[in-house]
């Protein structure tokens, strides 16, 4: 990105076209049309998460989002798996705004700039947020390691967002990490941020595809039960995660924490899909509410931010209650005209 380019990204806000600053994470197969679009139609920043989708199934997805609002929103892809097509797709349909996590950012970002698009790229580490802006990036997303669903570092979010946005100010630098409510927005603003990531809040959101038994775990959670491990690998090997604690991760430890194939109840089948497909012990999905079987048993992502997650509401309501809790705190105002 010229210098010139970089300037406009000054305005998070502005450049994204939102007014609050609030961006729901992609959180996998739990993300909905329905959530990305109440999000964005609140006034934040809502994402759909593309990667496992096929191209076709990303169109409908993008034009559900069109079809309930005309705000802008994000596509994500994780760039470790082979996203190219779904990529492009998303671009045709003329998505504003693409994140990406887990990967080189510089393999798709001129392709995403060719499209007119934004780019976000979610790092961990200052030299990573550095690499991220000589590849051109639009903004980036700093990920401590209280976040939920899979984790690259080890920094926590209050050390690393003021690190990042000494390093590369002034391209801005939006919180991931134990954002849940509005004390923890204020506190990512104060860092430095210029807006919040949040998905395990999300997740106990009413247009969350989570089954309803995951949300209440949620709910329920403490921040000591949303733990680091890599036990829930099948289908994304080699990728550390924090979920919470439940009996296939007691069980994995109690064993010494063996790796596949040697793990206890290897081959169990704990859930079935709504089309009878049939999802294993370890698997890295994440429970959803069409799904039968062992829900307590699956891949529970979940941020430390659990613990003050006090139950599932609509994620328009949540948008601007977590806003209005932030500006009182902060005593201004966050919100764009």
């Amino acid at each position: 990105m010229a210098p010139d380019d970089r300037a406009v990204t000054r305005d998070l806000l502005a450049a994204l076209g939102i007014t609050h600053p609030i961006i729901q994470a992609p959180i996998g197969s739990l993300t909905t049309p329905a959530l990305a679009a109440a999000v964005s139609q609140a006034g934040g920043l809502g994402t759909l998460a593309l990667t496992w989708v096929s191209s076709d199934e990303a169109r409908r997805r993008i034009r559900q989002v069109r079809a309930l609002t005309d705000r802008p929103f994000a596509v994500n892809f994780v760039l470790s798996f082979p996203i190219q097509e779904v990529l492009e797709a998303s671009l045709q349909e003329g998505a504003p705004i693409v994140s990406t996590f887990w990967g080189d950012p510089g393999s798709v970002h001129e392709r995403i700039r060719e499209a007119g698009a934004l780019h976000v790229h979610t790092v961990e580490s200052v030299a990573a947020a550095r690499q991220s802006v000589d590849e051109g990036v639009d903004a980036v997303v700093a990920q401590g390691s209280e976040a939920g669903g899979h984790v690259l570092g080890a920094v926590s979010m209050a050390a690393l967002v003021p690190a990042v946005v000494d390093a590369i100010s002034p391209v801005p630098v939006i919180a991931a990490g134990a954002i849940a409510d509005g004390r923890g927005l204020a506190a990512a603003i104060a860092l430095g941020a210029r807006a919040g990531w949040l998905g395990t809040r999300f997740v106990a959101s009413s247009e969350a595809a989570a089954h309803p038994d995951y949300q209440r775990a949620v709910a329920a959670a403490s921040a000591e039960d949303a733990v680091y491990s890599g036990c829930f690998d099948g289908g994304w090997p080699d990728a550390p995660h924090r979920t919470l604690v439940n009996s296939t991760l007691r069980t994995w430890e109690r064993a010494g924490r063996p790796s596949a194939p040697r793990r206890p109840g290897e081959s169990d089948i704990v859930a079935v899909g709504a089309r009878g497909e049939e999802h294993r012990r370890y698997s890295s999905v994440a429970p959803l509410a069409s799904m039968t079987g062992e829900i307590e048993s699956m891949a529970l992502y979940a941020g430390q931010s659990a613990g003050v997650v006090d139950g599932c509401r609509p994620a328009a309501e949540l948008v601007a209650e977590i806003t209005a809790q932030a500006e009182r705190i902060l005593g201004r105002s966050l919100t764009r005209a």
